[in-house]
């Protein structure tokens, strides 16, 4: 998951000047919302980064879509170490010898790569559906957003549900 916020990071200087970009339109939505109302916020940022007129090339929407997808990147792996923290202490905390319980810690793991495998092919699904056009990397980077940030608005309700 890492690698993307490193890609671009990578990328920026090259190609980037003069794109404005601001994480705070997701911020600011993200805190306003509850529940379902989250998914919503999802391209908030890359969408009002598109409508500058850097923005509004290939290469300024990539940009755009792929500062915002650094940030739920980032944001997916603190709550996924987080939640992997609290089920470890779960399964810590059933005593030796008591009753046989699934070890969530290593499920939640397994569950993820195997989510990572999914997110990829769709992702890459996507690119292809666009027949190796401009438009595939865009379709690419849309989907790898849309479902980053998905999965860290699951992850992060999961946790929210441990810790209560």
């Amino acid at each position: 998951m890492r690698e993307f916020s490193a890609l671009i990071a990578m990328a920026l200087p090259v190609g980037a000047e003069g794109i404005s970009f601001s994480i705070e339109t997701t911020r600011l939505c993200l805190e306003g919302a509850e529940g379902l109302e989250r998914f919503e916020c999802i391209g908030a940022s890359a969408g009002v980064c598109m409508e500058t007129t850097e923005g509004t090339t290939t290469v300024g929407m990539g940009f755009c879509i792929g500062l915002e997808l650094g940030f739920w990147d980032e944001k997916l792996n603190m709550v996924y170490a987080d939640l992997r923290s609290v089920e470890r202490s779960v399964v810590d905390t059933v005593p030796a010898g008591g009753p046989s319980v699934p070890d969530s810690a290593k499920t939640l793991r397994d569950m993820q790569r195997a989510w990572m495998g999914y997110r990829d092919a769709a992702c890459f699904y996507e690119y292809s559906t666009c027949g190796g056009s401009t438009g595939g990397g865009l379709a690419n980077a849309a989907c790898l957003l849309d479902l980053t940030a998905r999965q860290s608005l699951v992850l992060e309700d999961r946790l929210q549900e441990c810790v209560q």
